[in-house]
């Protein structure tokens, strides 16, 4: 199945220099897809002949005269770079030109963009970003990871509709597994809010495991975790802070004396196998869910190996059917809309 990609080649800290070598290493390894590379037109094409390339049938070059910056405001974003290349990658979504985009662009920014250009789809009423996490059985999903810091049960219910036919489509798992982050497993346990949400998927269509608390999320007990973007985020952060201390820490105690350093050589293989298997760049892009149309969001300092990741995410999402699974389970759930409004994002 061809799938044409929107990439906005200017998001990110790194920009074409780690956008445009990640497209051509896609394109390299699916002879199905194509790519529209988003972006000033002169620095796209400059990159492109520095990796000894050029537009062709399958990659094309659309030019777009304004950049988001990292910490531009979603409301400058929005009002003032009509043309920006985020902008412009989302507007081929939304003309039917791509099936995707992605961008490493401002997060705030790019939600923002999106939502107003995509719209939701009909019964959601907030997007909510879902990503992968390592875990002892595979990957472990969760949402949201930091769109809505305030959220109704409803909204949870909505997230865990979106999230459940995300995996079911990218994992062909037919009945993934949903858990409700929560301080306990017990149905009495956690905020009223979480209280209301777990009544809510106990009595929909979805395989509702229950509560899951923290540590659960890395034992896989369940394919989904939902919770709010508050705690999503805090959770994310978290775990990416914990990650780094410990491979600081392991590093520090291998360089103590001559004979740890031996032993460091000697453990070299596995301790390859492990950096390789908690890799980071493994699990990047995020996936803008409840929008009618694919974003996926890569990290904004990702190289061109997590970018690359991205891209497949979007691949992915696109071939496998996401936004028509999560309409046709919205209308076997019979989701309205709720009177809730407001909507607060993460734009770090």
């Amino acid at each position: 199945m061809d799938i044409t990609v929107a990439i906005d080649a200017m998001g990110g800290d790194h920009g074409p220099h780690v956008t445009i070598p990640a497209a051509l290493k896609a394109l390299e390894s699916d002879q199905q897809l194509n790519i529209v590379l988003v972006g000033l037109s002169d620095a796209i094409e400059a990159e492109l002949k520095a990796n000894k390339a050029s537009a062709s049938p399958r990659l094309r070059i659309h030019h777009a005269s304004e950049v988001v910056t990292m910490d531009e405001s979603p409301q400058s974003a929005l009002k003032n770079k009509k043309d920006s290349s985020m902008r412009v990658a989302i507007n081929l979504v939304k003309s039917g030109e791509a099936n995707a985009c992605v961008s490493a662009g401002n997060t705030g920014a790019l939600m923002a963009t999106a939502r107003f250009v995509l719209k939701t789809l009909p019964g959601i009423d907030r997007p909510a970003i879902a990503s992968t996490l390592p875990s002892e059985n595979g990957n472990t999903y969760m949402l949201d990871l930091g769109a809505n810091a305030d959220c109704t049960p409803e909204h949870l219910y909505q997230f865990a509709i979106m999230g459940a036919m995300l995996v079911s489509c990218i994992e062909h798992k037919e009945r993934p597994t949903v858990g409700l982050l929560n301080i306990g497993s017990e149905d009495i346990k956690g905020n009223e809010v979480v209280k209301q949400a777990g009544e809510l998927l106990r009595a929909s269509h979805l395989n509702f495991y229950g509560n899951v608390e923290g540590d659960d999320i890395f034992k896989g007990t369940v394919d989904l975790v939902v919770c709010d973007g508050f705690v999503g985020n805090v959770s994310l952060k978290t775990t990416e802070g914990l990650a780094h201390m410990m491979g600081k820490f392991l590093t520090q105690e291998f360089k103590k004396s001559w004979l740890t350093k031996l032993m460091a050589l000697c453990a070299m293989p596995v301790l390859k196998a492990f950096k390789k298997r908690l890799d980071p760049r493994r699990y990047n892009g995020a996936s803008f869910l409840g929008l009618r149309g694919i974003v996926v969001k890569s990290h904004g300092g990702a190289d061109q190996l997590a970018y690359l990741t991205a891209i497949h995410v979007a691949i992915e999402e696109a071939r496998s059917g996401v936004l028509r699974r999560i309409t046709e389970q919205l209308e076997i759930e019979h989701i309205q809309p709720s009177k809730a409004v407001g909507i607060s994002q993460d734009t770090q």
